[in-house]
């Protein structure tokens, strides 16, 4: 692709770029309504769903318009939309996969986050490897009875609306029994337990399903074929964001470059010591290469493909990226890296607050970086999805050079 902005789209990031920096929330949103306000705001601007039909109350809007803005929202640390897995991942699956109903019922109300979604695939003995799930969808009548526990929920506990994969045929091939429902949240049966993290924080939640009720009408696609039509929510998922995720490293590098500047050490600053030097300008090259990553992913977006395997090439770098560059930032800040309280003056652009007290951002953020090696889908099956989907490697010899066997 040509890698260079057009004049409308140098135009387009001015406008994106003059209304974020008007807009941005001046104070911090501590509650679920000040949330879906500052969402309804970013939807009336047309920047909520831009890539959607126009008549699902999108602006087909092309992938460069999309990156523009998630760009620059990541440029201002604007705060996210409150309904972001609706948008990327629930709603998109809707669109390929949904009827004419299923689109006028829910599109519009996840658009407005009007309703909340959230994602309920994996389980506490199906993670990796997810064709193993046990939750079962059970046959009665006019709706199917749902049975069983979902874990690591994003968003589960302020969610009106699920896309669920259950088991409805015990006796088929594990990845041909499984269906793709859309489950209402707010019923009896349904029960959800917040997850508190390693941080402190409850971003995830277990999901209980007892009895619950999957209305036939929210059975998306046909019966059996869930695993097929979860492909497409994976794709979107592990592909979605990496150039705002670009954007945001550069900033928390740029910040990180003008810490080790000031701060003290051995009769200098960090900066001094060539190593520290090495860290930054080895993070700044990973970036780079993030970056093209992700436009070779809006590329393909561009030409009207969806996202295919080649997403899991950008999901296993940022992953693996994440985990690399906060150790370095540990090793940089060196003791300060795990102080949360009595941060020095340098350090304090690292400091966050989250309405329960002042924060060492970039200690937190370190804690948080084994996870995008397991969430949509782990390192090591990404890496099987690339041997196999876009390199074409036989199942046998990837196996054999995984165990040391090959040359």
């Amino acid at each position: 692709m040509d890698l260079h902005f057009t004049p409308e789209d140098t135009a387009f990031r001015d406008r994106v770029r003059k209304w974020f920096e008007e807009n941005i929330p001046k104070t911090e949103m501590k509650t679920l309504d000040e949330r879906k306000a500052w969402h309804r705001q970013m939807y009336d601007a047309g920047f909520i769903g831009m890539g959607w039909p126009a008549e699902y109350g999108g602006q087909n809007a092309r992938p460069m318009e999309q990156a523009i803005v998630a760009d620059e929202m990541a440029r201002v640390n604007a705060p996210s939309p409150v309904n972001g897995l609706g948008i990327s991942i629930c709603g998109p699956t809707i669109i390929v996969h949904g009827t004419d109903a299923q689109k006028q019922r829910f599109l519009k109300k996840i658009l407005t986050a009007d309703e909340i979604w959230c994602q309920l695939f994996s389980e506490p003995n199906a993670g990796s490897d997810l064709a193993s799930l046990a939750t079962k969808a059970e046959d009665r009548g006019d709706y199917y009875e749902i049975n069983g526990q979902k874990v690591w929920t994003s968003g589960g506990m302020i969610a009106d609306w699920g896309i669920l994969l259950a088991r409805t045929d015990p006796h088929a091939p594990k990845h041909q029994g499984i269906s793709f429902f859309l489950i209402n949240m707010r019923q009896p049966g349904v029960e959800v337990r917040p997850l508190k993290q390693i941080t402190g924080n409850a971003e995830f939640c277990e999901v209980f399903f007892t009895n619950a009720r999957a209305e036939k009408e929210n059975l998306i696609g046909k019966l059996n074929q869930g695993w097929n039509i979860a492909q497409t929510t994976l794709g979107y998922e592990r592909g979605a964001g990496t150039l705002n995720r670009v954007t945001a490293y550069m900033m928390s590098l740029r910040k990180l470059l003008d810490t080790a500047r000031r701060l003290k050490k051995n009769g200098g600053t960090a900066f001094d010591d060539p190593l520290v030097r090495q860290k930054i300008g080895r993070a700044f090259v990973e970036i780079e290469v993030m970056r093209y990553s992700g436009l070779r992913i809006l590329s393909r977006l561009e030409k009207g493909q969806r996202p295919g395997p080649e997403s899991s090439i950008a999901k296993l770098y940022y992953s693996e990226f994440d985990k690399r560059y906060h150790e370095w930032v540990m090793e940089i800040l060196g003791p300060y890296g795990g102080v949360t309280e009595g941060m020095p003056e340098e350090l304090a652009g690292a400091v966050r607050s989250d309405g329960a007290g002042r924060h060492n951002a970039w200690g937190i953020s370190f804690l948080q970086s084994r996870a995008p090696t397991i969430y949509a889908g782990t390192s090591e099956i990404q890496k099987n999805i690339i041997g196999e989907r876009v390199l074409g490697l036989p199942k046998e010899v990837r196996m054999d050079r995984m165990q040391g066997k090959g040359e």
